[in-house]
């Protein structure tokens, strides 16, 4: 990772009138002088004007005085939100840059797109310049920094620096370190510093469940909003990450019931934003209500490419190829949005659902040739699902073997569930691919490799075969992953596997089966 400074680049020439200094008016280190350059930089609109000012600062202020200071502490302040490289030029004539100096430079790159790790730099030059120590104010975008880094390391010593130093209880950096570690994939950690906290504002509960929902801890998020709903009142950040939980979970009651806390609680700039429209799109085509999410959908007065998305692979999901493509069509041809590479994967899934070969190869050629979108394993995964499927498994195997990224198990599993579905399937062919999927996959793929692989045997009357893989699964302890299901009641997700009297009312579950069969029979 290049850490140095970004060489300087000329800023776009403005046409402004210049700045008229007075300097007829008293003395220049006088108070009144740095009040009337304090009152301009307060009327200041532009770095034009800024750079005039700071120019004036520089000729006719002493650096000795504690007002210039100040003065370059303001300037530095402005330039930091607009052009974070003279900001560096600002900073570098203070002589003896105080906290809030250092704070402003660290905070303008942790903010800034590409200059994150010029925050942690900063901030170590800091400790070693030892002149200034940092304050409660200082970390929080150090830490946003290593978040955006991951910078695990780096964020566990900004860590032991805030204990060390007294800010354990401060709230701003509590919430920090949430984020942090979340990002890290440190949820443990993520969730100690919030049990810890002394104090909890609003940001804190919406980090935390935000940093649930991250990871797939969906059932835990809900739960914690719960406890939050005692102490606050949840906002639009909240909802957008529950209404993603629900997502997760299939949960359709709770999902309507945040989408009418949304309606009835939060104003209308939250109710109408994009972002949480978007996950209510998602959230009901994942719970299965294909006509709330296209209510909602077509309901926005304004979309963005993530819910174009999300409505391409709902009707994807939901088998609605012809719509799905109709949804692209409208995107790109009515609405004049972009699509990118997620669409394409929404797109390609609508064509593998339904079978269609030629409009599959179509659209992956119109993504890499018409919008230059370089194929991810995704749009590969799709596209060789599609035709293996098909029964094009030459086709299928040439694409796997001549594509640019590694296949993974997954697309080695299509090639062998299309060879098991042939009557004549090529034996060698399907040795070789259970080979691959071995090799690239884990424990947790065994299974369905045998299970697969005894189906194509036994299509080729391969019955020893078929009884050795049978024996091998026995004497290895590998069974066959049993199916599931969810099913969401009152707000609770139950979940039930294949044979499974785990759950607490199986014995009456398993009366009333046996009382249906016997209606059935």
């Amino acid at each position: 990772m290049a850490l140095a400074i970004p060489p300087n680049h000329c800023p776009p020439h403005h046409h402004h009138l210049p700045i008229t200094f007075n300097t007829n008016n008293g003395d220049s280190l006088s108070p009144s002088h740095h009040s009337r350059l304090l009152h301009l930089l307060n009327q200041c609109t532009d770095m034009s004007q800024l750079k005039q000012i700071h120019a004036h600062t520089l000729r006719t202020t002493s650096t000795t005085n504690p007002h210039t200071l100040f003065l370059h502490s303001r300037i530095l302040h402005f330039s930091s939100l607009t052009d974070i490289r003279y900001a560096f030029r600002v900073f570098n004539q203070i002589e003896s840059p105080n906290s809030f100096t250092w704070n402003t430079l660290i905070r303008g790159c942790a903010r800034s797109s590409e200059l994150e790790n010029q925050a942690i730099l900063l901030y170590c030059k800091m400790l070693s310049h030892g002149l200034a120590m940092p304050d409660e104010y200082t970390f929080p975008f150090v830490l946003r920094a290593c978040a955006y880094l991951f910078a695990l390391s780096e964020g566990k010593q900004a860590h032991a620096h805030v204990v060390k130093l007294g800010f354990g209880s401060d709230v701003y950096i509590g919430n920090s370190l949430i984020h942090l570690y979340a990002s890290c994939g440190c949820l443990d950690y993520a969730q100690k510093v919030f049990e810890k906290m002394r104090e909890r504002s609003v940001v804190s509960w919406n980090v935390m469940i935000d940093s649930l929902v991250g990871a797939g801890e969906f059932e835990s998020s809900v739960k914690v909003f719960g406890q939050m709903q005692r102490l606050f009142e949840p906002d639009g950040y909240t909802m957008q990450s529950v209404i993603n939980a629900c997502a997760g979970l299939g949960a359709l009651d709770l999902g309507m019931w945040a989408h009418a806390y949304v309606l009835r609680k939060c104003d209308n700039a939250v109710a109408s934003n994009v972002l949480v429209n978007s996950s209510l799109v998602d959230m009901y085509c994942k719970c299965g209500a294909l006509d709330m999410a296209l209510q909602v959908f077509e309901g926005m007065n304004k979309r963005d490419v993530i819910t174009w998305n999300y409505m391409i692979l709902g009707f994807a999901m939901h088998g609605k190829a012809e719509a799905a493509l109709k949804c692209f069509d409208r995107m790109v041809n009515m609405e004049s949005c972009k699509p990118n590479s997620i669409t394409f994967v929404g797109v390609l899934s609508a064509c593998n659902h339904r079978g269609m070969v030629n409009e599959g190869r179509k659209f992956f050629d119109m993504m890499v040739k018409e919008y230059k979108i370089e194929p991810r394993l995704e749009h590969y995964g799709c596209l060789v699902d599609l035709l293996a499927r098909a029964g094009f498994i030459d086709e299928a195997l040439n694409l796997v073997t001549t594509m640019p990224v590694k296949p993974d198990a997954v697309i080695w599993r299509s090639l062998l569930d299309a060879c098991s579905k042939q009557q004549h399937a090529s034996i060698e062919l399907s040795e070789e691919v259970a080979r691959q999927i071995l090799e690239s996959g884990g424990e947790d793929v065994s299974s369905g490799v045998y299970v697969l692989l005894s189906r194509v045997y036994a299509s080729a009357s391969r019955w020893n075969d078929v009884g050795s893989i049978r024996k091998l699964m026995t004497e290895e302890g590998i069974a066959k992953e049993p199916g599931c299901s969810l099913i969401d009641i009152d707000g609770v997700t139950h979940e039930f596997f294949a044979g499974d009297t785990s759950h607490p009312h199986s014995r009456e579950i398993y009366q009333v089966l046996d009382a249906m069969k016997e209606r059935l029979e």
